[in-house]
């Protein structure tokens, strides 16, 4: 690992929405809370009326300016990555990314009880692609759901003794 490396850590990763209050109440269902009712650095706001992105702003993430949108910071528990969640006046309608595409396609949370989650989360209407179902030697079970936009969240119950195992056979 190169020395310039070495001093990157976790920030955040950014989730395009088309709807941020719908959004926030999903996120809230998984666990996540509002950390930051905006994007500071991109000078959004969770409030009802969108905001203009700087210019230059715009042009880091390469939007074209101009471009207005709302966000905000969720967080899950006290620790990193954030959760960025966008929503952008210049959005269509376009088919979010699926696990068939390249690119980051899905985030995936840690349960220390995935029946238990999965339960409660489809209580209060959350669709998953499938039940929990077992990874191979029973190192995980993963079940995987969608936000209100498409984007994957993959819930994962690891077996550390099983995960061990499954890792050093494959080595």
């Amino acid at each position: 690992m190169s020395e310039e490396a070495a001093g990157l850590g976790w920030g955040h990763i950014n989730v395009n929405v088309s709807d941020l209050d719908r959004a926030i109440a999903f996120y809230e269902k998984l666990g996540f809370s509002v950390l930051l009712t905006g994007i500071p650095y991109l000078d959004l706001e969770q409030g009802p009326s969108p905001r203009e992105i700087p210019e230059a702003a715009a042009t880091a993430l390469g939007l074209e300016a101009p471009v207005a949108g709302r966000g905000c910071i969720m967080q899950l528990g006290k620790g990193f990555p954030m959760l960025d969640l966008t929503e952008l006046s210049l959005f269509d309608a376009a088919s979010p990314l699926a696990n068939r595409d390249r690119g980051i396609v899905r985030i995936c949370l840690a349960s220390r009880d995935l029946a238990r989650d999965y339960a409660r989360l489809m209580d209060e209407g959350v669709e998953f692609l499938s039940p929990p179902t077992a990874g191979k030697g029973g190192s995980a079970e993963i079940a995987v759901c969608r936000d209100p936009d498409g984007t994957l969240i993959e819930l994962i119950e690891l077996d550390l003794d099983r995960w061990v195992k499954v890792v050093a056979d494959s080595a």
